[in-house]
């Protein structure tokens, strides 16, 4: 996992996160990244556990799937957490646990043959109550293997 900083830290623990991020993305071995700009991309090196075949060949579609709806939550939490980041802790807090998915929608473009898969995402609009994100997930070689849009509550 990529190191959070001491505030974040705290916001993590008042969110009642055991660890620095939420169990499932622990449990994936999904690490953030910053990007250019004020993005992040999630990053997930290939396993055998995660693969669709036995003889491990590629990422299995649900695993697909659950990267592209975190990194679609997780740029609707970034982006939040930058309007609310003078209030309390407890308050952004709160705000952050309300980011839940409300639809998603994958397209499967090729099958996810890689090392290292890259996820991104942007907030395509972001109203009071609800953001739409689109995302893209990329191997390695840049291939692009996933597209998709979510729509999240957005705090």
């Amino acid at each position: 996992m990529s190191p959070m900083s001491e505030r974040d830290g705290r916001l993590s623990k008042a969110m009642g996160l055991r660890g620095s991020y939420p169990p499932f993305v622990e449990l994936l071995g999904v690490t953030f990244e910053p990007l250019d700009g004020d993005n992040i991309c999630i990053k997930l090196p290939m396993r055998d556990e995660l693969s669709l075949n036995l003889d491990g060949g590629a990422l299995h579609g649900g695993v697909i799937s659950a990267l592209m709806d975190i990194i679609g939550g997780s740029v609707v939490a970034w982006s939040l957490k930058k309007e609310i980041e003078g209030q309390p802790l407890e308050e952004q807090a709160k705000r952050m646990n309300k980011v839940n998915t409300i639809d998603l929608r994958i397209d499967y473009l090729r099958p996810g043959k890689g090392k290292v898969f890259t996820a991104t995402g942007s907030v395509l609009r972001s109203g009071r109550k609800v953001a739409v994100t689109r995302m893209e997930l990329h191997n390695e070689e840049q291939l692009l293997i996933a597209v998709g849009m979510g729509t999240y509550t957005a705090g």
